[in-house]
This record gives C-alpha cells, structure tokens and sequence, in this order.
C-alpha cells in the first residue's frame, strides 16, 4: 500500500492514537511501550492538577493581597482618627489649663478684695510651691495667713487635700504660718459633699457671685 492510500492511513491511526485512549494502549502494549505511556498519562494529569491548584493559588493569594490593601487602608484610618483624636485632646488640655490658670487667678483676685473690704488687710496672694506642699492660693498679712485652693469642678477631697497641706506646712514650714489662718476654697461649681465638709472644718468657700460657707478665722496652734 502506497501513495494516497498510505497517507490516509497514517493519518487514520495518528487520529485514534490521539483520541481513542484503548487503541493507543494497545499500540503501546503490541510496541512494549504501555508502562512508559502509562506514567507519562499520570505525568499529564498530575500536570493538569498541580495547574488547578497554582490557579487556586493564585486566586488566594490575590485575595490576600486584597485584604492586605483593605487592612492598609482601615488602619490608615485609624491612624487619622486616632491623631485626629489626639488633636482634639490637646485642645481639651490647653482649655482645661487656660481655665485652671484663669480661675487661679480669679480666685487670687477675688479673696484679696474680699479680706480687705471684711478684714481691712491689704494682702497680695500668689502660689506657693515648696518640695512637698503645693498651694495655688497663699498670702500673709500681719498676723494673719491665707492657705487656700482654686478648682473650677470641687468634690470633697479637696477639703481632705487642703488640710494635708496644712498639716504638712505646720510640720516642716511653720515660718509660713501666722498665729491667725485662713483657710479657703474657691470653685465655680462646689459639690455638696464639699460644702458640708467645709462647714464642718471652718473653710471659707466661695465663687465670684456668693460665699457658700461664710469666712471664718483659725487660731494656729
């Protein structure tokens, strides 16, 4: 058989060698080649798996390169609230101080006229800061001493505060007392538990409108 007729049959077996998979390993058993076909047919298959799950690799990386960008992104936000809330800390604070430094002053100003037009003792009150007692409000006047507090908001423990303080003086800075004490709390908005105590102590407080508790004198000593 040749020419034409070889040609299509050539083609005729390539065909079914391609497509018909028990004639090609009929082929290969009748050429002694099975096996080898065999194992290169698993080779293909295996092939064609590990392609399925390098696309499913793929498709899960992406995924979390997605969410990497969406993790990137919230915390970029966060980061602009957590600033942003910083900001708005900050400006909380320079007003809390403002407002400190404010009422220190008031409170300063107020006491001092009032102990002149009460007492007729002209006394200028600043802070005093000593290593272990703090006070924003303090002056002395002949024998007469003022150790006192400012506080816009004032619970009771700044009647416990005070009278640390005043102890503390008596102990280590007697020099800084006179035989006369005045001791007085100035706050915008004092809490009844405060004002109780300070009935109870003989503290003077009051705010710029009104005395709370009248002013009173201690003998120190």
């Amino acid at each position: 058989m040749v020419g034409p007729e070889m040609d299509s049959l050539k083609k005729e077996i390539l065909d079914l060698l391609d497509r018909d998979v028990e004639f090609r390993y009929a082929v290969a058993g009748y050429l002694g080649l099975s096996e080898i076909l065999k194992r290169l047919d698993n080779l293909a298959e295996q092939q064609v798996k590990l392609g399925k799950e390098q696309t499913r690799l793929a498709k899960e990386q992406a995924k979390l390169a997605e969410e990497q960008v969406k993790l990137r992104s919230d915390f970029n936000e966060m980061l602009k609230e957590v600033r942003s809330i910083n900001v708005r800390l900050m400006r909380v604070e320079r007003t809390l101080e403002k407002l400190t430094l404010d009422i220190e002053d008031e409170a300063r100003a107020i006491i001092s006229h009032r102990i002149k037009e009460e007492l007729g003792l002209e006394m200028k009150l600043t802070s005093l800061m000593l290593p272990d007692v703090e006070l924003n409000i303090y002056g002395t006047s002949d024998d007469v001493c003022v150790i006192g507090e400012a506080s816009v908001r004032a619970g009771v423990g700044l009647v416990d505060d005070l009278l640390k303080k005043m102890d503390m003086l008596r102990k280590n800075h007697p020099d800084k007392l006179k035989d006369k004490v005045i001791l007085v709390i100035y706050a915008s908005l004092p809490m009844p538990e405060l004002v109780e105590r300070a009935v109870e102590k003989r503290i003077w407080v009051l705010k710029a409108t009104e005395d709370i508790v009248k002013l009173s004198l201690s003998l120190e000593g």
